[in-house]
């Protein structure tokens, strides 16, 4: 463990060096990024940091970022488990980089399941959350998710099934992305549902609406809450993640991105949640494939680094 904590400094010291030299080559809006906490990227179900060491979940956006003056940390949890057990590994990952940049807090972005790992996070540990930020997240359920725990017994061959291929696939992308993180399908599946996010808000209710549609609480024990999301589905012929989400849409009765629905999606300050973008253009996948006809995500991201360097974060 001890071993892990120096090889994990080490590499994020690289990553300070990194960002100050990707700053050197800029020569307009420089500091516009520029936030008073360090910015710490936290990946949805799945997800990773970097895949083959070429492929970033947050396509281009690390870099648009640092490129205006952000310190910017991509962490890495299991692809696939419980929201809790992905909430500790952050945290692990937080402590070492709030070491190694001499910041105490740091402001946290989560993308899908993402999005309830950082708001664990800063329930359990809010001495380092100055803000939390989820994009697209499900914080009232996904109707897949309960549309699989419903058509899934328990223990039968459904069941088996999807915790073979979730957990082989989390095994894969752990192996493929340098880590090796425990795999669990059937526990993230459990804390996407009404039921799961019903269960988790009950504990950790900081910045979640107590309406159907409605915002959250800005500011709890000191920490901002922000949300926004996209209603976009078919957003660029060449995307070829497109097809898979209008189908994924067709389990939801509201607008949502193909995986979350964007009353769901709500927390906090809702910057927005009716972007033209579908649930992988959020974090400006596939490859920069996104809409023409709307913002695009780096500026999002780079618009929001400005509004939390505003606000003294």
């Amino acid at each position: 463990m001890r071993l892990r904590r120096i090889m994990g400094a080490l590499a994020l010291s690289f990553g300070i060096f990194a960002a100050q030299g990707a700053q050197a080559w800029c020569l307009f809006s420089c500091t516009q990024a520029k936030t008073k906490y360090p910015i710490v990227l936290a990946h949805g179900m799945s997800g990773f940091d970097e895949l083959f060491g070429i492929i970033d979940y947050w396509y281009g956006i690390p870099g648009e970022l640092r490129d205006h003056g952000a310190s910017v940390y991509v962490t890495t949890v299991s692809q696939f488990n419980s929201t809790e057990l992905r909430g500790e590994q952050l945290i692990d990952q937080i402590e070492t980089i709030v070491a190694v940049t001499g910041k105490p807090k740091v402001n946290l972005i989560g993308h899908s399941h993402g999005g309830l790992d950082v708001r664990y996070v800063a329930a359990v540990r809010p001495d380092l959350v100055a803000s939390v930020t989820s994009i697209g997240s499900p914080h009232k359920g996904a109707d897949l998710a309960d549309w699989l725990a419903a058509n899934v017994t328990s223990g039968g061959f459904g069941s088996a099934v999807i915790s073979a291929l979730g957990n082989s696939l989390g095994s894969v992308l752990a192996f493929l992305t340098g880590h090796s993180n425990p795999q669990d399908a059937i526990a993230a599946l459990g804390s996407l549902t009404a039921a799961g996010t019903a269960a988790f808000n009950a504990s950790y209710p900081a910045g979640v609406p107590a309406t159907s549609c409605g915002e959250g609480a800005f500011a709890v024990n000191g920490i901002r809450y922000y949300s926004w999301s996209g209603t976009g589905l078919l957003t660029n012929a060449l995307d070829i993640g497109d097809p898979l989400l209008g189908i994924t849409s067709l389990f939801y009765d509201q607008a949502n991105d193909g995986l979350v629905d964007r009353c769901s999606s709500h927390l906090g300050d809702v910057i927005r949640d009716n972007y033209f973008m579908n649930h992988v253009d959020e974090i400006n996948h596939v490859l920069g494939l996104v809409s023409i006809f709307e913002s695009n995500p780096k500026t999002v991201f780079r618009n929001h680094a400005n509004r939390l360097k505003n606000a003294g974060l």
